[in-house]
């Protein structure tokens, strides 16, 4: 067995060993920069505990400790990015909300901001979601019903009322018009007199995954990618604090994939993404460092936990062995975590507070930068207040009352976990080769490979279900025959949200100037027509002259083309 010191020579660091490596390269400047909460930590017993155990410390490391596990916020980021891990800097307790009108879900951001949560996340209806306006005759019986109704500037504008665009990180979960609400935000906060280089949050604005799982699209992929790649150039340039994309893992996970499967669609998505980046002539190192994840949290807790692991190995070594990024910040896998809306039950409902906090401990112990959970009567409507206060509480006794962030990553070196670390990698490494072979991603999700995929692992897992093999409390075991356990009271949303739209969108029409409108539109069409113009600042513009997003989307499709998913199956 090799010594601490031996294993550091192994990875280039002579005789100083990896430990004092580490402590001098990577936790020093990450304690100038952010200070630990406080000098000492401890048990509740008042027990003290160290920064970061490890296998080498007690003499139990072996060859592969730098290579497979090191140190936290070191390479290749198994156990985490920032050295110190919770104990300088939380997760962001980023509650996803939306629902009704701007003027609704403003007050539930408010409620939920006095609360204790750090960072908002917004959710849009059906109707925002396909780049439609809430009176077009499509968006009936939707608006506001499964997230906040945002057709226009003025919209957006309510929605953040009163709220420090410039100090509340804000994330928006959006995807084939994900540009046009972004334009929306931007000239919100410009005419706020807030500068867009202050803001900082992320756009979801992942739109390969809405082709393979969730199914909400407007253009062609490969139009599409056009709009995510100007996103990416304009907020190079301009928005230093932003997250130009949040490659999702979340929908993929829970159409049906297995653990494995989101992470490697997940990340070769993210592959698609550097490399249409490059080829539109930016450098690597010149995008990557802001590109983010958002993965499931779900109930195989070991499982998942290893999951969150392997990505950040996968991701450090697909940037510096496939793109040769050298910033490091570009090998650092950063994710948001929500918990698994597929897994609530509505049988039993108040069962489900149970299984959210298991999974976003989960999502704690591996490492994620922000976190949702999901309210318990999710399985039935949007979660009400108190549904969505219980949730942000799960996080906050997690973070304050559990001693898990006492420490970085407590359950590293677990046998079990470290096993499960390599073969969900190795997995993920095997599907890579697999859609390399076809041509890339596109190719890929153009031959309904991953959907297929993942249509097999639902179609084999609900099988398990039905033959007992998995146990759902309260589903095929343990069941009550007078079902009354924790019957939740439910939000409603009525049709007097889409009335109130359609009126504010008249009186939008009426008011604006309209040729101004025509003007910007024609920009922007035109813009589209040529692929060496960036489409973001003419978006910025129409958004200013008070275009709608059905206007905007709609300006676009002659040029770009709608898509029509083939039959795969």
């Amino acid at each position: 067995m090799k010594s601490e010191k031996e294993i550091g020579e192994a990875d280039g660091s002579a005789d100083k060993g990896l430990r004092q490596r580490w402590e001098e390269e990577y936790l020093r400047p990450s304690l100038w920069r952010m200070p630990e909460s406080r000098e000492k930590f401890s048990t509740v017993s008042l027990r003290p505990i160290e920064r970061v155990y490890t296998g080498v410390d007690d003499g139990r490391g072996d060859e592969s400790f730098a290579e497979r596990i090191g140190y936290p916020g070191m390479p290749p980021y198994t156990r985490g990015i920032h050295p110190t891990g919770y104990r300088g800097k939380l997760w962001t307790m980023r509650q996803f909300a939306g629902f009704g009108s701007a003027f609704d879900t403003n007050q539930r951001f408010r409620y939920l901001l006095a609360h204790g949560q750090t960072g908002l996340s917004t959710a849009f209806d059906l109707p925002t979601l396909m780049g439609y306006d809430a009176d077009h005759p499509l968006s009936e019986g939707e608006v506001g019903k499964c997230g906040v109704a945002i057709s226009s500037r003025e919209d957006m504008e309510v929605l953040f009322d009163g709220i420090p665009l410039d100090k509340v990180t804000t994330s928006m979960t959006i995807n084939a018009p994900a540009s046009m609400i972004f334009a929306f935000f931007l000239a919100a906060a410009e005419r706020r007199g807030i500068g867009i280089a202050a803001l900082g949050g992320t756009l979801q604005n992942d739109i390969l995954k809405e082709y393979i799982a969730q199914k909400e699209w407007i253009y062609p992929p490969r139009p599409a990618m056009r709009l995510v790649v100007d996103t990416f150039k304009f907020c190079a340039r301009e928005m230093p604090k932003w997250n130009s994309i949040s490659i999702s893992g979340y929908h993929i996970r829970e159409a049906g994939a297995t653990a494995a499967q989101e992470l490697a669609f997940t990340l070769r998505d993210g592959i698609e993404y550097v490399e249409h980046g490059i080829r539109a002539g930016l450098a690597v190192d010149q995008f990557a460092p802001r590109l983010s994840f958002f993965f499931n949290a779900h109930n195989d807790f070991f499982e998942e936990i290893a999951k969150y692991r392997a990505a950040r190995r996968i991701w450090y070594r697909v940037m510096r062995e496939r793109f040769g990024a050298t910033d490091p910040r570009s090998w650092q896998l950063r994710f948001h975590a929500q918990t698994a809306g597929v897994s609530l039950t509505v049988q039993q409902p108040i069962n489900n507070i149970v299984r959210v906090s298991l999974q976003a401990l989960a999502a704690v112990l591996g490492g994620a930068q922000s976190l949702h959970c999901d309210g318990y009567d999710e399985a039935l409507a949007l979660p009400t207040e108190r549904a969505a206060l219980i949730a942000l509480r799960t996080q906050q006794i997690i973070a304050h009352e559990t001693g898990v962030t006492n420490t970085v990553d407590p359950v590293g070196g677990s046998w079990f976990l470290e096993k499960l670390t390599d073969d969900i990698e190795e997995e993920t490494w095997e599907y890579f080769r697999k859609i390399d072979a076809m041509g890339g991603m596109i190719e890929a999700i153009e031959a309904g490979f991953p959907q297929r995929e993942i249509q097999e692992s639902a179609y084999q897992y609900q099988r398990a279900v039905e033959r007992g093999e998995k146990t759902i409390v309260g589903v095929n075991d343990f069941r009550l025959e007078d079902d009354n356990l924790g019957e939740p009271n439910i939000l409603q949303i009525d049709e007097t949200v889409a009335r109130l739209q359609e009126e504010r969108l008249a009186r939008l029409r009426r008011n604006r100037d309209n040729s101004a409108v025509t003007r910007s539109l024609d920009a922007l069409k035109r813009g589209a027509l040529d692929p060496a113009v960036n489409t973001m600042p003419l978006l910025i513009d129409c958004a200013h002259a008070d275009c709608t997003l059905g206007e905007m989307c709609d300006a676009l499709r002659p040029v770009f083309g709608e898509y029509q998913e083939p039959d795969f199956f």
